[in-house]
């Protein structure tokens, strides 16, 4: 067995969340390894598609505008009922403040080459091949051993051992902890191919009583996702699919005359509806799969798992670098446990409305829904309320202890753990550098900003100061403090720094202090 050697942290898979896990640890210094124990990264993927907010929270790390180049931008939907199409706009309601006003659909493939290449161009090297056998707690670190293609075995040492390694996750297993909840009882054909006879530029569904069929656009490995239920009493349901056993779903669900053909891959699968029974256990965490894995509906599931590492990564990391209290860590399940549970509740339900057998269930799809539907989504303030749900803008941390609101906090604009919204002026450009940012909102004159960074300095370049006039999301005389994941640690009105230097000794003591935290 090869010697021990020691590390911030290893993240055990590499999948997207594992990936974004590891970006971000490189941006704040922590030294990490990154395995997984396939050899190569997945060419094809049950995930397609990535929401606003996630497309945000990745932009720091220069990659954003290469996935939307590489995804399709869709902002259409097309709701087949029993005798009617329903057209129904997407995301089209509540974006000014997103540089993403729509549901990018891009295989997780595409996905994970993105983010595989980035880390490469940083000098992260993915160990593929490499699996973690097991691990065992001790007081100031984990050993973990691990096993490499030609079969040899290491032993590192790690403070932290985060599991991005699924919903099998060995992770979840060394650390003891409960995954509870229950397996769907329909089975489920996927595959990417081309489809003659779909209008193109839209995601489609067909809702019968036989069964559910999407067909979401994609740019990459073909032009459409297919995603259908089997039908009861399927026999082909235990056989891999081929293609003339999906086009005989399609000419059962559809009227349309569609056709597939040109499949890149095909395969059956199984849903599930299961949450971990704590995200953390001493020294180990888990995020994405190993966390939570529920049913695809409303596209939640990688794009949780890739916040889940992008709420976690910042906090590992300094408090390895020592520049944070243990205490910070804290908060990572705090604050994901319940977006979790959220999850796995909103797509359970929607899951059960689409697919259910229940009487009741298939008269609401069949004659209700064509008719409530179109006046629903008429109504901007619902529509703009689905919108900032099901793209993840409206995920906050307003009851978190990393959450302070001061005093005398203004009385409109976002709020202590909420996301910091975009604007015209580029909030979110500005505060993409690695740690803390201040800003300082109002009249230029009355901020002094030499006495502000001599009073908040000390922090080794993790505190960065903003002044922006009146052009912020606040009216008046404010300050708030941005988090590195891009929410609102604290805010308060005028300009007395006591609150915030409060804060601030408590979550980013400046150095000398630092170290007596840990």
């Amino acid at each position: 067995m090869a010697a021990s050697r020691s590390l911030d942290v290893l993240v055990v898979g590499a999948g997207p969340t594992g990936l974004a896990l590891a970006a971000q640890l490189h941006a704040y210094g922590a030294r990490f390894r990154i395995i997984d124990r396939h050899l190569d990264r997945a060419r094809e993927s049950r995930a397609l598609a990535i929401q606003p907010r996630t497309l945000e929270a990745l932009s720091p790390f220069g990659v954003t505008d290469e996935l939307v180049a590489r995804g399709n931008p869709a902002v259409q939907l097309r709701m087949h009922l029993p005798g009617r199409t329903v057209r129904l706009p997407l995301f089209d309601i509540g974006v000014a403040d997103t540089p993403y006003p729509y549901l990018l659909f891009l295989s997780q493939a595409e996905t994970e080459s993105v983010l595989d290449s980035h880390l490469a161009t940083v000098g992260t090297t993915v160990e593929r091949g490499t699996e973690l056998l097991d691990l065992t707690a001790e007081n100031a670190y984990s050993a973990c051993r691990l096993r490499h293609q030609d079969g040899s075995e290491e032993e590192v040492t790690a403070r932290y051992v985060v599991g991005c390694d699924g919903a099998r996750s060995t992770v979840r297993e060394q650390a003891g902890i409960g995954f509870e909840g229950y397996a769907y009882p329909q089975t489920f054909a996927l595959a990417d191919l081309e489809v003659d006879g779909l209008e193109k530029g839209a995601a489609h569904v067909y809702m019968t009583d036989a069964g559910v069929l999407f067909f979401f656009p994609l740019v990459s490995p073909a032009s459409w996702r297919m995603l259908a239920m089997r039908p009861p009493g399927d026999t082909d349901a235990e056989s891999p699919p081929a293609l003339g056993q999906l086009q005989a779903i399609v000419d059962r669900y559809v009227s349309d005359p569609l056709r597939l053909r040109d499949p890149e891959w095909m395969t059956d699968f199984k849903l599930y509806n299961r949450g971990a029974k704590n995200y953390r256990a001493g020294r180990a965490f888990l995020a994405g799969d190993a966390a939570h894995i529920h049913s695809p509906a409303g596209a939640q599931g990688m794009n949780t798992g890739i916040q889940d590492s992008l709420n976690l990564g910042w906090k590992l990391a300094l408090v390895c670098r020592g520049d944070a209290p243990d205490a910070l860590l804290d908060t990572y399940e705090s604050e994901r446990a319940p977006v979790g549970r959220n999850v796995l509740r909103f797509t359970d339900r929607a899951f059960t409305i689409a697919t259910g057998r229940n009487p009741l269930l298939k008269l609401a799809r069949a004659r209700v829904a064509p008719r409530l539907a179109p006046l629903i989504l008429r109504l901007p303030f619902l529509r703009a309320a689905a919108f900032r749900t099901v793209s993840q803008l409206a995920i906050h941390y307003r009851r978190s202890l990393a959450t302070t609101e001061g005093g005398r906090p203004p009385g409109h604009g976002p709020r202590a753990g909420d996301r910091l919204p975009d604007s015209p002026g580029g909030l979110h450009a500005m505060t993409a550098a690695p740690g803390y940012h201040l800003l300082l909102c109002g009249r230029r004159e009355v901020w002094d900003t030499e006495r502000i960074a001599a009073t908040t300095g000390g922090r080794d370049g993790l505190l960065h100061v903003h002044t922006l006039g009146t052009s912020g999301p606040w009216r008046g005389i404010t300050h708030c403090l941005i988090r590195p994941d891009g929410y609102i640690g604290y805010r308060a009105g005028g300009t007395d720094l006591t609150g915030l230097l409060s804060y601030l000794d408590r979550w980013l003591p400046p150095a000398d202090q630092a170290a007596d935290s840990n």
